[in-house]
């Protein structure tokens, strides 16, 4: 698992090569796999391949989407409102092991923020995700994650530029 996690970088950049229907699947597993706080699995994954709509869905944001329309899969991560209180965590959980489970197949992948952002002016990115896949109106979309073949190389981050810092040990509480 470490070696994973030291692999795993945002990659925006893919080759123009089909992600296999058998990769696919595991991934697709490993999303259903993901532990939601009471077992209520508020979550809701949308797979799209089709090349039309992942240009369609790269322009979800003023900025930082656009590179979905060279990616061979977009996982659309949301939720059923009301579902559960914790639906953001529980989505954000099940989205890492998205791309932990990319990753250990040999692809690259991207998180794009959904929840928050704004499409333009005047539409939120996750109102214009739901009018660009039809989304009923209680679903509330967390994230896009973009997968595919990696068309650039990214080397881990040394051991030695992580931040240690921010880990404080031992804790002790002062009286």
């Amino acid at each position: 698992m470490l070696d994973i996690l030291r692999e795993r970088r945002s990659i925006r950049r893919y080759k123009d090569r089909e992600i296999e229907p058998e990769k696919i699947e595991l991934i697709k597993e490993a999303a259903l796999r993901a532990p939601s706080s009471r077992g209520i699995n508020p979550w809701r994954f949308l797979f799209v391949t089709d090349r039309a709509l992942l240009a369609e869905l790269s322009g979800a944001k003023e900025s930082g989407s656009s590179f979905l329309k060279g990616a061979s899969l977009c996982v659309v991560v949301c939720a059923a409102e009301g579902e559960s209180d914790v639906w953001v965590e529980d989505c954000s959980i099940a989205a890492i092991i998205l791309q932990l489970a990319g990753c250990s197949l040999g692809l690259g992948s991207c998180w794009i923020q959904i929840r928050k952002r704004m499409h333009s002016g005047n539409l939120s990115s996750e109102d214009y995700i739901k009018r660009v896949l039809d989304l009923s109106d209680n679903m509330s979309v967390l994230s896009m994650i973009a997968f595919g073949y990696p068309d650039e190389d990214k080397v881990p981050v040394p051991k030695d530029q992580l931040e240690y810092e921010k880990i404080i040990m031992p804790f002790k509480k002062e009286n």
